[in-house]
């Protein structure tokens, strides 16, 4: 692959670059920054002069002028299947963006099957015009730590707060085992606040449990890597996931794992996880139960996700993104 790459060069259009950044002689860096207003139409004036032979899209965007080969990234779907899910403006923004890359797109990269079909379902897109494209993790980037953040154990949630996460569930699903089961854990969400997060604070407000329930907001990797490190369990609920990294990163830190009896995130996870109806919160609540107290089973979902992220690396997504590119 990297003879492959060497032949070709890559202009990278960014208002974020830092000098210290190793790029290859064959990358040329593009720097430009306006306010959101304007960025479609200088960029778009940017791409056209410098007429690129192929133009890659990482997002649900295309500029206002068409390119003879655009490949664009879809990372997921989920604004179509929970409509109810995304603030208005937000949503009319995503379906706009999408329905372009839809239809002028040369070929369109998603990371699942199920971003396939659900591309396929709400904008008719022929597969031979869809690539799928896992994402990676990467092993090598770690933090060692000595100290765990916060002294108790805890279950561990990290993604954005907001209605589609399923955290109001998760909530209850935590006080059921700390009434019933006199768990001594504290539950703690790692992100910053999303759509319906009102709706979250209040449900923990109300919580008996609320001092036991603990809100990082959004933190550095190194912080969100110190958390994965030393949870008893994660759980990851959510509705619906493009992909769900949080899947992988538990898998790799070795920590047992709890999510979603959903195709996307079945597909993600394999055999390395407890599934539990997202829609039920006596499966959530049996699910985490069984990770926190059955060593057995602990051990099993640990080996399980310890093979099932091997599948996963950077190295094969960017292979095959550029094969796709070239092809």
């Amino acid at each position: 692959m990297l003879d492959e790459a060497t032949r070709h060069r890559f202009l990278l259009y960014t208002p974020f670059y830092h000098d210290t950044l190793y790029l290859p002689p064959n990358f040329i860096v593009r720097r430009f920054y306006t306010p959101f207003f304007w960025t479609k139409l200088f960029f778009s004036l940017k791409v056209w002069f410098d007429a690129p032979n192929v133009l890659f899209m990482p997002v649900n965007f295309l500029p206002l002028f068409s390119f003879r080969r655009t490949i664009a990234v879809i990372h997921g779907l989920e604004f179509e299947v929970y409509p109810e899910m995304f603030e208005a403006a937000h949503l009319n923004y995503l379906r706009k963006g999408t329905k372009r890359v839809a239809r002028y797109a040369t070929k369109i990269i998603v990371p699942t099957n199920t971003v396939m079909e659900n591309l396929m379902k709400f904008y008719h897109v022929d597969q031979s015009r869809i690539a799928v494209i896992p994402y990676g993790v990467n092993p090598q980037i770690a933090y060692h730590h000595r100290y765990a953040p916060i002294d108790e154990q805890y279950i561990l949630f990290v993604g954005k707060l907001e209605k589609r996460k399923n955290i109001i569930r998760l909530l209850k699903a935590f006080e059921i085992l700390k009434e019933k089961d006199k768990i001594p854990h504290k539950l703690v969400l790692v992100g910053a606040p999303g759509f319906g997060f009102g709706d979250i604070q209040k449900e923990i407000e109300a919580s008996m449990y609320k001092n036991d329930i603990v809100m990082t907001g959004y933190i550095s990797h190194e912080e969100k890597e110190s958390f994965f490190k030393y949870a008893h369990v994660v759980v990851f609920p959510s509705f619906y996931e493009g992909f769900g990294m949080q899947i992988l990163e538990a898998q790799l830190r070795q920590v047992p794992l709890v999510t979603s009896d959903v195709s996307n995130i079945r597909e993600v996870a394999g055999d390395g996880a407890l599934f539990a109806d997202p829609q039920s919160s006596d499966e959530l609540t049996e699910a985490l139960r069984t990770a926190i107290t059955d060593d057995e089973v602990r051990h099993d979902l640990v080996q399980k996700g310890l093979k099932n992220v091997q599948k996963y690396s950077w190295f094969r997504c960017a292979k095959m993104t550029l094969e796709t590119l070239i092809s």
